[in-house]
């Protein structure tokens, strides 16, 4: 039975994309240290986003540009996200972390809550799609260097706070939350 293990990166920050990641683990293939990528060093995600790509995984990975998300919401994004990837990667089961109510058809998928903390194939989804979150963070950093994206990865440090009150928001933050980000501090 193929299971298809799907997480996201990037729902809570005030800059930069959501990304998500669907995967099926290769069963010849054992990689050690699996863990939820929130609990797991920069340099330990990096190492484990290899193994899982040398291991003979097969993957995908999503965007909800920023423009979406304020177009749309983060509600949307989120469940969007998630029915893209499951359309176009073939399981037999969806594990999508969470408590999404998700629905495609002919397709089994069901939510867990903190899945990305028990099942390795959404640990590893896990891990792939904060990696690459991360290294768009990076790039689009080198565009707007005043909001130190290279470190905070578009959450609402107080730095962050700070840039967008000296420089004002850019095309790539969040409305709705930088907003309430700026009334709360």
């Amino acid at each position: 039975m193929k299971i298809c293990g799907l997480d996201e990166a990037g729902r809570g920050p005030l800059a930069g994309p959501l990304v998500a990641a669907a995967i099926i683990l290769n069963p010849q293939c054992s990689i050690f240290n699996f863990k939820d990528s929130k609990k797991l060093s920069e340099k330990q995600r990096e190492d484990l986003f290899n193994k899982i790509v040398c291991s003979g995984a097969v993957f995908k990975t999503e965007i909800i540009s920023t423009r979406q998300i304020n177009n749309r919401g983060m509600g949307w994004a989120n469940k969007e996200i998630f029915k893209r990837l499951i359309k176009i990667l073939e399981a037999d089961k969806y594990i999508v972390d969470g408590n999404l109510k998700i629905k495609v058809r002919n397709k089994n998928v069901k939510s867990v809550i903190d899945a990305d903390a028990s099942r390795k194939c959404v640990m590893a989804a896990s891990v792939i799609a904060k990696v690459t979150r991360d290294k768009l963070m990076r790039q689009l950093h080198n565009e707007y260097p005043n909001y130190g994206w290279e470190k905070n990865m578009g959450y609402g440090t107080k730095i962050h706070i700070e840039a967008i009150r000296k420089y004002g928001a850019v095309k790539y933050h969040r409305d709705v939350y930088v907003t309430t980000a700026l009334n709360n501090s």
